[in-house]
């Protein structure tokens, strides 16, 4: 048999929860630079603002994984968003989880 192609004729819908992973990701990248930003201000001595920033960025970096992920399983989406906001959010909850087990964060 023959090896057919696909094509799609019309404009490619971004998937919706592709997009909230990608804001989720850059969020979650804000927070780190404010983190970093305060920490360094206060020389080193951040405390309790670090901390509650960095928990918040773990957890929005979580979540924006966890709707990454998700956003494969729409149906005729165009999949950008969603490898994008996927990979981002792993980097950032990566990143924020080994800040915080080595007690950097």
């Amino acid at each position: 048999m023959a090896n057919r192609k696909r094509y799609r004729f019309t404009d490619a819908v971004q998937s919706v929860d592709g997009r909230r992973a990608v804001i989720l990701a850059v969020l979650s990248a804000v927070l780190f630079a404010a983190a970093v930003f305060i920490s360094f201000l206060q020389k080193g001595a951040g405390g309790a603002a670090v901390g509650c920033i960095g928990v918040t960025a773990i957890l929005l970096a979580g979540y924006g994984f966890r709707l990454g992920v998700r956003s494969f399983r729409e149906k005729d989406v165009s999949p950008v968003l969603s490898v994008a906001g996927s990979i981002l959010s792993g980097i950032m909850l990566l990143l924020w989880l080994t800040m915080f087990l080595r007690g950097i964060g």
